[in-house]
């Protein structure tokens, strides 16, 4: 096991202008953690972890496992294991034979890398699985073969590339609960990447977000949802989205379908020292609620969608009297409004809205 640390580390490509992959990247993982990378296609994610796996040239700055620099050491240098999106299994050895095949390869004598099958085979359920061809296992069955495949080596970190992609939604589910209970029993340093944010929330000690190669923020799940440093931290993390839109400063508030909504002393103050006249205002549609038809504090919203969740429903509106001012609100499944429908929507609690700059979108409180 060992820290990993990104130093000022960039992927730069060829071009006019150049594409810098990854710009800049600092970033620590402390000995034992589970890392998410997070961000949407293009963001520089799976680029940073072929950079730490050696698969991926390192332009500028340097990357370290341990106390040691593996800026430009080989892949099979790095004491790492990676699980990649497609299970790269050898469709003629057994799953014993490709967990087996990399100690096999090291010359490894053959009783040691029994020993060391069984035992993974153990962890990953898959003890009964061992004399089978991948073809006669199951999407999620060849996935735990391939991270048993990682397993055996005994690496000092574990690299993974969106490993749950091919999966479907129920296996997703089970499968990275798994993985998280593997990592915790293991104690390996993992740094995993993923382009799903609920996954990213779920798995994590602490989940870092890219944009366009950019860090935005590092932090614990919780904290990225309670308090994202940014507007695009704020509108990607959380399912369903939040909701953002630019809300006209007035008085002691801001104004959010022509109710006016109230800030505390030290926001009020975060946007007067800026002298803004508009803030991008941030809402999570768990922070709305339906009110009676006579609610002073409330907006109108006229119902477009409703998503029907089961336990809850997602219903999808419009400000009335703002066209194109779409709202997101979560309501009780078993009484969610008709479409058509106009509702009046209030806010739970005013300290429940976040604040970004209009222009930077950086948090301002």
């Amino acid at each position: 096991m060992a820290e990993v640390r990104y130093e000022s580390a960039s992927r730069v490509y060829a071009g006019s202008p150049p594409v810098r992959a990854v710009d800049q990247l600092d970033l620590s993982v402390e000995d034992g953690e589970f890392l998410v990378l997070v961000g949407p296609s293009g963001s520089g994610k799976s680029t940073a972890l072929r950079m730490l796996a050696g698969l991926e040239d390192i332009d500028e700055g340097t990357i370290r496992i341990g106390e040691r620099d593996v800026t430009h050491v080989p892949p099979k240098g790095r004491d790492i294991a990676m699980v990649f999106q497609s299970y790269a299994l050898y469709p003629h050895m057994t799953v014993g034979q490709n967990m087996g095949f990399a100690l096999k390869l090291q010359g490894m004598p053959k009783a040691q890398i029994t020993e060391k099958v069984t035992e993974a085979a153990k962890l990953l359920d898959l003890e009964k699985y061992l004399s089978r061809k991948p073809k006669a296992l199951s999407g999620g069955q060849r996935q735990r073969v391939a991270m048993g495949r990682a397993i055996v080596r005994d690496p000092a970190v574990f690299l993974m590339d969106e490993p749950l992609s091919n999966l479907d939604a129920k296996l997703r589910v089970e499968t990275r609960a798994n993985i998280a209970a593997l990592q915790r029993r293991l104690g390996t340093t993992t740094i995993y990447v993923t382009h799903d944010q609920v996954e990213a929330m779920t798995m994590g000690h602490r989940v870092a977000v890219l944009k366009d190669g950019l860090l935005q923020q590092c932090d614990t799940p919780r904290a990225l949802y309670d308090t994202p440093a940014n507007a695009f931290v704020a509108g990607f993390m959380g399912s369903p989205a939040m909701n953002l839109r630019e809300a006209r400063v007035a008085g002691n508030g801001v104004v959010l379908g022509g109710m006016n909504v109230p800030l505390s002393r030290d926001a009020f103050n975060a946007v007067a020292r800026q002298n803004l006249q508009s803030v991008t205002l941030g809402v999570r549609p768990e922070s709305l609620s339906l009110a009676p038809a006579d609610t002073a504090q409330a907006f109108d919203l006229t119902v477009e969608l409703v998503e029907e969740l089961g336990a809850d429903a997602l219903v999808h509106g419009v400000i009335t009297g703002e066209p194109g001012s779409r709202v997101v609100m979560r309501v009780d499944g078993r009484t969610p409004p008709a479409l058509g429908q106009v509702v009046r929507v209030a806010l739970r609690h005013p300290e429940e809205v976040h604040l970004f700059h209009p222009e930077s979108g950086d948090r301002l409180i």
